[in-house]
């Protein structure tokens, strides 16, 4: 969409940078050897007469629409099936001026119209699915809530502000342009170490990939086994402990445990070599063998949160006395890639090719990169809704921790994404016993025997829940498997402080996710609670808590949170 010739300053400005923005996440969208749109337009080719039958639908819709213009009727909110309760069209002027009654009626028709042609063309499973991706990233893009002339919302924010919201708004995308990323969050309402991971404790460990911090016990009496947390690698580990109210660190500590966390570094391009093995080695081994000489505990218990999450059941399946991790706790974790929703859409053989080729001599993968690609698999809230908000209303974001700390992302090493994509996403060898071999051993996760709690939550856009579910036929120690409402962060992070959503349960894990599900029960609040009660018995005994932080061995560094997690990409 060009820029409206006789429209002022800012809102042809705001217009230029709403169709740039959309230029440049189309161009980011993923594109293999061939764009998944010339497969779809290839397969359409092949059937003529489908092409036909829809166009003949689609002209006869788009004569009553003008019609119904002419004539000054109804121009019909439903013309392609996509009614108001699409959240984009909820202002007033979309149903009560015929201008923009016109406006949506027509997207909406050309929208059913693509999903006809899609749904029309015979294609292999994944080329399709590619495909619809690529159509639903473009209809996301060229909505008309996207742009200022044709969002009356904007509009009338304009002309009631007098003009002051559109020059906001180019504040704010000037301010982003340098940020390199939209903003979700008010940016000055939170601080590392200020109000976001704030719970006290100490850096006992560092390497230059990781660092350990133990955190300091909030009862005189806490468990003798501690807990080791393994948060995700390609974001900061503070989403378990973003602010007191909903730290998941601080809830542990309430409940008696003594709990050591990983902080990741933000790689810089000196270790940009950094690979699998490297992050098993100093991102798992060396800290548990630092926890157990720090707690004096023979044993101790795992926690692992996502990537995380397959990172410490990897380095489990390759450890030598497995008998010192005495139960392991999986949050949102794949381990069988059999599925992995739409995330697919990115990876393909020629993609992790051009990954290999690319980073064979070391190199940085940037986090914002990242996580551009998990935000288009719900661009509309993650992306589009941004762009209204804060660019063509002038609006500045609230203040949420969960989104400021999204977009806080962090570089990986080449070599280690590119590894991750083969033998994980596109090979799937993890759940193949001896398939993988690392640190010299071979890879069979059935070796792992002890009991084992996995968390999935409903809504995931990142790890399916089924895929999630997959985990309980490749474990051999007995498992309770959990599913969380809500999505992979805000089902994750649940307090039951807050008494909101709920968690279902079922012991009996023979047959598909499914099955599970048709006869699991519902309980509401937060899955925390049932979590400290699984994880409590195999916790020790009661002890005095340690007065002091670390040890001879592993004497405090710096104060908790460190520095690696305030570095940021540049």
């Amino acid at each position: 969409m060009q820029p409206d010739a006789g429209a002022s300053p800012p809102v042809a400005a705001l217009q230029q940078a709403a169709a740039q923005l959309v230029a440049d996440f189309m161009a980011r969208l993923p594109h293999a050897q061939h764009s998944p749109l010339h497969e779809l337009f290839a397969a359409l080719a092949a059937h003529p007469e489908r092409v036909h039958d829809i166009q003949q639908r689609y002209n006869r819709d788009q004569a009553a629409l003008w019609a119904s213009v002419l004539a000054s009727s109804e121009a019909g909110g439903d013309a392609a099936g996509v009614g108001d309760e699409d959240r984009r069209f909820q202002a007033a002027e979309w149903n009560t001026l015929a201008f923009f009654r016109f406006v949506k009626a027509c997207y909406q028709l050309n929208a059913r119209w693509l999903r006809e042609l899609l749904d029309a063309a015979e294609l292999p499973a994944d080329s399709k699915r590619r495909a619809a991706f690529i159509v639903r990233q473009l209809l996301d893009a060229l909505a008309p809530t996207n742009f200022p002339a044709t969002n009356p919302e904007v509009i009338r924010l304009a002309l009631e502000s007098g003009g002051a919201s559109l020059r906001a708004g180019l504040d704010q995308v000037r301010d982003d342009l340098a940020r390199g990323r939209v903003s979700m969050s008010d940016e000055r309402a939170f601080e590392v170490g200020r109000n976001l991971a704030i719970t006290p404790g100490a850096v006992i460990h560092q390497n230059p990939i990781a660092q350990l911090i133990q955190y300091t016990p909030r009862r005189p009496r806490v468990r003798a086994r501690p807990l080791l947390v393994v948060p995700p690698f390609i974001n900061k580990y503070y989403i378990l402990d973003l602010q007191p109210e909903n730290s998941f660190v601080r809830y542990a500590l309430d409940q008696g445990l003594q709990v050591f966390l990983v902080s990741w570094r933000n790689i810089p391009a000196e270790l940009g070599g950094s690979t699998w093995e490297d992050y098993i080695r100093q991102g798992v081994l060396e800290p548990i063998e630092a926890v157990l000489e720090v707690s004096g505990s023979r044993s101790l218990n795992a926690l692992g949160f996502c990537v995380g999450g397959t990172l410490l059941t990897t380095a489990l399946a390759v450890m030598p006395r497995r008998t010192r991790v005495t139960s392991l706790t999986l949050l949102a974790t794949m381990l069988d890639y059999s599925d992995v929703g739409e995330i697919a859409v990115y990876v393909d053989e020629a993609y992790v090719r051009q990954c290999e080729h690319d980073f064979a001599q070391g190199g940085r993968v940037a986090g914002a990169q990242l996580a551009a690609a998990f935000a288009s698999l719900r661009a509309n809230e993650l992306v589009w809704h941004f762009v209204v908000e804060n660019y063509l209303k002038g609006r500045t974001p609230r203040a949420f921790d969960l989104l400021h700390w999204n977009g806080d992302s962090a570089n990986l090493p080449g070599p280690l994404f590119a590894w991750y994509l083969r033998n994980l996403y596109l090979e799937n060898s993890l759940r193949r016993p001896g398939a993988l071999r690392l640190c010299g051993r071979p890879v069979d996760l059935s070796n792992l025997r002890m009991p084992a709690y996995l968390l999935a939550t409903r809504e995931d856009h990142i790890v399916p829940w089924h895929s999630a579910y997959a985990s309980t036929r490749l474990l051999s120690g007995r498992i309770d498997f959990v599913l969380g409402a809500s999505g992979h962060v805000a089902g994750v992070v649940n307090p039951p402080a807050a008494g909101r959503r709920s968690y279902w349960l079922n012991s009996e894990l023979g047959g598909d996710a499914p099955a599970w599900l048709a006869h699991a029960h519902v309980q509401e609040g937060s899955w925390w609670r049932h979590w400290i009660e699984w994880l409590l018995p195999k916790s020790g005994a009661l002890v005095g808590a340690p007065t002091a932080l670390g040890s001879a061995a592993h004497p405090p560094l710096e104060a908790a949170p460190g520095h690696y997690v305030r570095e940021r990409p540049p």
